[in-house]
């Protein structure tokens, strides 16, 4: 039976090993890319809202991330009233990031926390096409800032 290949358990193990090597790898991915999502999204909440107030901002921004009536309703029929409910507001502020980070990558720009955090102050579009002001900028850079030291204490506490 020349030319038959077989398939022995010796090389079922290896494939198999790196089978699970790459679903592990991959898990790993996951974790750092949620680990990095919860870094920045925690990054802007200490930035926007870090008591969690109730009160609105200056243009009418509800909740823990400060975020407008038109983008909540981007994101879900649920009353913006809502955003004042940390959990809900959690929910919507991990949609808006995803749907943020979506729209970098389609548009070539990384989806680093300073440019989510560029993004979610300067607006998408000026984070994509270099026009967002100033103060956006400064907002990205405390964002990155915050979310690297807060996604190393993630790291170090086993996160």
């Amino acid at each position: 039976m020349s030319g038959v290949k077989t398939f022995t358990l010796d090389k079922f193990s290896r494939v198999a090993q790196f089978l699970f090597g790459a679903g592990a790898a991959l898990c790993l991915l996951g974790e750092a890319r949620a680990s990095t999502r919860w870094a920045t999204l925690e990054a802007i909440h200490q930035l926007e809202n870090p008591r969690d107030s109730s009160r609105p901002g200056p243009f009418g921004e509800l909740g823990a991330y400060q975020v407008r009536a038109t983008t909540w309703q981007m994101h879900t029929k649920t009353p913006f009233s809502r955003a004042l409910d940390r959990r809900t507001s959690d929910d919507i502020a991990v949609r808006h990031y995803e749907w943020l980070k979506a729209g970098l990558e389609q548009a070539g720009v990384p989806a680093t926390p300073y440019f989510i955090g560029l993004a979610w102050n300067g607006g998408l579009d000026g984070a994509v096409r270099g026009r967002a002001p100033r103060a956006a900028h400064d907002y990205a850079q405390r964002v990155a800032n915050l979310a690297a030291v807060f996604d190393g204490a993630a790291v170090a506490n086993g996160r």
